[in-house]
C-alpha cells in the first residue's frame, strides 16, 4: 500500500492530492500548490522545471481526485476494523484499551476504571487489550495461567496442576518465577559482560602474539642472513631451506592465530546475542507475556557458557626459528657433521582419502584431518586410539630416508607413527590396530602423557617440552624410526624397524568427546622443497669432502 501511497502524493506539499491538476508535462499538483507557484512568477513545473504557457487553464483532474477518496476510504476502514470496541459500551461503541482475562471483556477508558473500584473484580486479572485471548489462558482446560511449573518450565492453569498432566508437579505463582527468572537473567547478563571482557582481552592477546611472531620472523631473518654471508659458497642451498621453514612457521603460526581469533570472536558473537536477547526480555513488564517469551526461548535455565579459554602464549614461542639460528651457529663451526639435515628430507605425504574412516574429514588439500562426527552411546570407554578412527597417506616407501612433520598444537589426543597398511579380514581391531601389532610404531598423547607404542606394548616418554609439532624420520638404510619434537629438534623416541613391507605414515586424530577434541592434524609444509640429493650433485658425499 506504500507504494500506491506514494503515487497518490503531491511532490510539492508530499501530502495526498486536494484538488490535483495535470499540467501539459504530465506532473500532477494540488491546485493550491501549483497556484502558490505561479503568484511568486512565471509559471512553471516544480518537477521539470518546464515553463508553461501564462494562458494556461488548470482544471481539476477528477479520475486523479476519485483514486484520493477511494485511497483514503480504504484506509480508513482498515484503521476502523482493525479496532477493538468496549464490550460494555452498546448505543456509542468506544474503543477499548483494557481486557479483562477472567470476563473475557474488553473494556474503554471508563469501564476499565469502573472494573478496578468494584472490590468483588479486585481479582480479577486485566491487561493490555488484545484479541488474543487464547495465548494468555489454558489450550486444556481454557482456564487462566496463573501458576508456573518448574518440573517442565512452562506456564499452567489451576486445574493442569490438579487433574491435569502436571499433577503432582512442583508449581510456584507466575509472578514470583517471573521475579526468579529476571534475577537469573541478570546474574547471565553480567556473566556474559565478564565473558565478553574475558574474550576482549583475549583478541588483544592475540595481536599481540601476531605482531611479536612478525618481529621474531624478521629478526631471525635478518641475523640468519648475516651468519650465512659468511658461508654462502657452500650454504646456499642450506640458507633456502632454512629461509622457508621459518616462513612456513610464520604462515602455520599466523593460520592457528586466526582460527583461535575465529573462535573467540564466536565467543563475542555469541555472547553479544545473549546479552540482546536477554536485556530485550528484561525490558517486558507483563509477567506472563515474559514467561511465555522466555519459555519460547529456551532461557529458564543459565545457558551452559563455555568458558573462555586462556591463551598459552607459549604455543606462540619461536622455538623453531631460534632452533634454525642455533644450527646455523653449530654449522658454523663444524659443517659436515650437520649436513644433510633431516628437514633437507622433509615432504608433506598427502593422506588418501579412500583409507580413511568415515567419521573423519579430510580438507581438499589433504593436509588435514579431524574428528568430523560425535559419537552415540556417550563417551567412550576405550582409549580413542583404539577404534581405529585413522586415515594412511596416498603412497608408501620400501627404501631410503624419508621426514615429515605433523602439527598437533594444543591437541589433547592424537596418535601419530607409521604402518604396513590397512587390516585386511575379520581381525580384532582393538588388537591387531595401529600401535598394537608387529606392523605398526607409533606416538600416542593422551591427557598430557606420551607413549611409545608398538605390538601390544607401551612405553612411556619422559618429555621435557610440550610438542607442537611432531617429526616423523624413517632411516630404511639403518632400520631407523625416530621421532622428534620438530620445533627444538629434540629426540623423544627410536624404534628399531624390521618390515619387508610397505610403509605408510598415519595419522589417528582420535575421537572428540564434548568437543575437546575436534582440532585437526596437520602436515607441516614448505613450498618449493630443496631437492638435496639433486642440488648438491653427490649428496653426503659433497660434505663428507669438507670436513
Amino acid at each position: 500500500m506504500g507504494t500506491v501511497e506514494e503515487t497518490l502524493k503531491c511532490p510539492a506539499c508530499q501530502d495526498l492530492f486536494t484538488d490535483p491538476v495535470k499540467l501539459p508535462c504530465g506532473h500532477d499538483f494540488c491546485l493550491t500548490c501549483i497556484q502558490t507557484v505561479c503568484e511568486e512568477g512565471p509559471l512553471f513545473c516544480p518537477e521539470c522545471q518546464i515553463l508553461l504557457p501564462s494562458s494556461l487553464t488548470l482544471e481539476i483532474d477528477l479520475s486523479l481526485q476519485n483514486r484520493v477518496k477511494e485511497f483514503m476510504m480504504k484506509t480508513s476502514t482498515e484503521a476502523k476494523s482493525s479496532t477493538i470496541c468496549c464490550d460494555h459500551c452498546i448505543e456509542t461503541p468506544s474503543e477499548a484499551i483494557k481486557t479483562c482475562l477472567t470476563c473475557d471483556a474488553s473494556l474503554c477508558q471508563a469501564h476499565a476504571l469502573l472494573h478496578q473500584q468494584r472490590s468483588a473484580l479486585w481479582d480479577h486479572t486485566v491487561v493490555d487489550v488484545t484479541q488474543d485471548l487464547l495465548s494468555f489462558k489454558c489450550k486444556e482446560h481454557r482456564d487462566e495461567l496463573k501458576l508456573f511449573c518448574l518440573e517442565d518450565r512452562v506456564p499452567v492453569c489451576c486445574l493442569c496442576v490438579l487433574v491435569g498432566t502436571h499433577k503432582n508437579h512442583r508449581v510456584t505463582q507466575l509472578h514470583d518465577a517471573c521475579i526468579d527468572l529476571k534475577n537469573m537473567l541478570e546474574t547471565t547478563v553480567k556473566q556474559l559482560l565478564q565473558m565478553r571482557c574475558e574474550a576482549e582481552n583475549a583478541i588483544k592477546d592475540l595481536e599481540f602474539m601476531y605482531t611479536q611472531t612478525a618481529n621474531s620472523s624478521a629478526d631471525f631473518r635478518e641475523r640468519i642472513s648475516d651468519k650465512y654471508n659468511r658461508i654462502r659458497v657452500v650454504l646456499d642451498g642450506d640458507e633456502r631451506l632454512m629461509m622457508q621453514i621459518i616462513d612456513a612457521e610464520e604462515e602455520c603460526m599466523s593460520e592457528w592465530l586466526e582460527s583461535q581469533r575465529g573462535i573467540v570472536e564466536a565467543h563475542i558473537k555469541e555472547i553479544d546475542n545473549l546479552r540482546r536477547s536477554s536485556k530485550l526480555l528484561l525490558q517486558e513488564t507483563h509477567d506472563l507475556t515474559f514467561i511465555q517469551q522466555i519459555t519460547a526461548q529456551d532461557m529458564c535455565d543459565p545457558p551452559k557458557l563455555t568458558p573462555i579459554q586462556k591463551l598459552d602464549k607459549e604455543l606462540c614461542e619461536p622455538d623453531k626459528m631460534r632452533t634454525v639460528e642455533k644450527l646455523v651457529d653449530e654449522l658454523s663451526v663444524a659443517l659436515s657433521q650437520y649436513f644433510p639435515r633431516m628437514w633437507s628430507y622433509l615432504s608433506c605425504p598427502s593422506l588418501d582419502l579412500k583409507t580413511a574412516h568415515p567419521k573423519l574429514e579430510i580438507s581438499q588439500d589433504g593436509r588435514q584431518v579431524c574428528w568430523g562426527e560425535q559419537p552415540s552411546g556417550g563417551p567412550p570407554t576405550t582409549r580413542p586410539y583404539d577404534s581405529q578412527y585413522s586415515i594412511f597417506s596416498e603412497k608408501s616407501f620400501t627404501s631410503g630416508r624419508h621426514y615429515w612433520e605433523v602439527i598437533v598444537q594444543e591437541k589433547p589426543y592424537w596418535l601419530i607413527g607409521i604402518t604396513s597398511g590397512p587390516v585386511i579380514g575379520d581381525l580384532d581391531l582393538k588388537h591387531s590396530g595401529p600401535g598394537v601389532n608387529k606392523t605398526s610404531w607409533c606416538i600416542y598423547h593422551g591427557e598430557g602423557q606420551y607413549m611409545a607404542c608398538h605390538d601390544t606394548q607401551e612405553k612411556q616418554l619422559n618429555v621435557g617440552k610440550k610438542v607442537r609439532k611432531l617429526g616423523i624420520l624413517v632411516n630404511l638404510p639403518k632400520g631407523e624410526l625416530s621421532f622428534y619434537n620438530a620445533d627444538t629438534m629434540t629426540l623423544l623416541h627410536s624404534f628399531c624397524v624390521e618390515c619387508k613391507e610397505p610403509l605408510f605414515p598415519l595419522l589417528n586424530p582420535c575421537i572428540d568427546v564434548n568437543g575437546l577434541n575436534r582440532q585437526p592434524l596437520t602436515m607441516f609444509w614448505i613450498k618449493d622443497p630443496w631437492d638435496w640429493s639433486v642440488n648438491t650433485d653427490g649428496g653426503d658425499e659433497t660434505f663428507s669432502k669438507l670436513s
